[in-house]
């Protein structure tokens, strides 16, 4: 395979990964709205406690959620412009936004690895929280914030063998509810599908982006050599002297 065919297929190559990568920044977006303003995230994060201890790490994952789909969509708009008007400025920005955001998931990727359980612990630190509070009755507000947490994940109470609030946990559930789960594993049942969803994503982000940085570091030293698909060459005419005989008159017969 030539060079001119290896820059055409490198070309139609990145055009279907920037619009994979376009796709993948519309599933993490989707990812990080649910994460914001989905019910079951809310209603942890909206109890109205003294410390929150979900709110920090809730505010850590938005903020680097909407990076990453800022970096992957620009990225992919920046490659795509580049390679369709063969822009060298275009596709140095488009690498540079996909190694930000080859950054960003090596991050997530190693935040995951070394804390695996930090969102599921503060989730259940808060809930814990409120339900002491609230089977204490030290506040009608908290009672009506855990009524609200265990009707949002279909659970009731906490069944744990180091409880010590003795037995007024029982008036807790009543009727139906008794048939309920622990709301311990209902929050971690919760939390690890959402959790496969976010492992899942970050493989993929990160395969697509090794893939896309690969392309746009070819295609741009491809541009920079001048090695062009579409410019078909450029002829100038340069200005004949006076004294300069043409290549026919100086073989015509006098």
């Amino acid at each position: 395979m030539g060079p001119w065919s290896r820059v055409r297929v490198a070309k139609c190559q990145m055009l279907v990964t920037c619009f994979f990568v376009l796709l993948l920044g519309l599933s993490v977006a989707t990812t990080v709205a649910l994460t914001s303003f989905g019910a079951h995230f809310a209603v942890i994060r909206q109890a109205s406690l003294e410390k929150n201890p979900y709110q920090a790490v809730h505010r850590w994952a938005l903020s680097v959620g909407l990076s990453l789909v800022g970096l992957l969509t620009l990225g992919a708009v920046l490659s795509a412009a580049a390679t369709v008007r063969e822009a060298q400025g275009l596709m140095a920005g488009g690498f540079l936004c996909f190694a930000l955001a080859f950054c960003t998931q090596v991050q997530v990727a190693f935040w995951r690895l070394h804390s695996p359980t930090q969102v599921e612990d503060a989730m259940l630190d808060t809930y814990d929280l409120v339900y002491e509070q609230a089977v204490k009755g030290t506040s009608h507000v908290r009672w009506q914030e855990l009524v609200a947490i265990q009707d949002m994940f279909l659970c009731c109470g906490k069944r744990s063998p180091f409880s010590r609030l003795g037995n007024t946990e029982a008036d807790l559930c009543q009727g139906e509810e008794v048939a309920r789960e622990d709301c311990l594993q209902g929050i971690r049942r919760f939390l690890r599908t959402h959790q496969q969803v976010t492992s899942s994503l970050t493989t993929i982000g990160l395969a697509f982006t090794v893939h896309a940085l690969l392309l746009s570091s070819f295609l741009w030293f491809a541009i920079r050599s001048g090695r062009s698909l579409d410019r078909k060459g450029k002829y100038i005419m340069a200005p004949r002297s006076p004294g300069q005989r043409s290549r026919w008159a100086q073989g015509a017969p006098r």
